[in-house]
């Protein structure tokens, strides 16, 4: 587990205690980063991932924004279901920052162009 992870891992711990109510702040927060696409955020993921699935892959800008509408539209669907009393956004950025599936390093990729 490197530096990026606990970093990440932290910051989703506070979420969960933070993300008893009606607002979702990982969601949100995902949601900026679909539509604004932060330096900070591919940065963080390549330290996540220790740069070692770091290609130059060509993606059209069709690709893009098919990747950053599926992106947001399912950041939405978890904004509405972490409405619920429990949270579900943190348990799945639990698992995504412990596993780093390689999917999900496609989709950021594909999401940045």
């Amino acid at each position: 587990m490197n530096f990026a992870q606990i970093k990440c891992l932290s910051v989703f711990a506070l979420f969960a205690i933070i993300g008893f109510g009606p607002v979702s702040p990982g969601c949100l927060i995902g949601m900026y980063i679909v539509i604004m696409r932060p330096d900070w955020f591919l940065r963080l993921v390549d330290t996540m991932y220790n740069n070692s699935l770091a290609v130059n892959v060509i993606v059209t800008v069709q690709q893009t924004k098919q990747a950053r509408i599926k992106s947001f539209l399912s950041l939405l669907m978890l904004f509405v279901i972490d409405i619920a009393p429990v949270p579900v956004t943190p348990v799945i950025a639990f698992a995504i920052i412990l596993s780093r599936p390689q999917w999900f390093y496609r989709n950021v990729r594909n999401v940045y162009g």
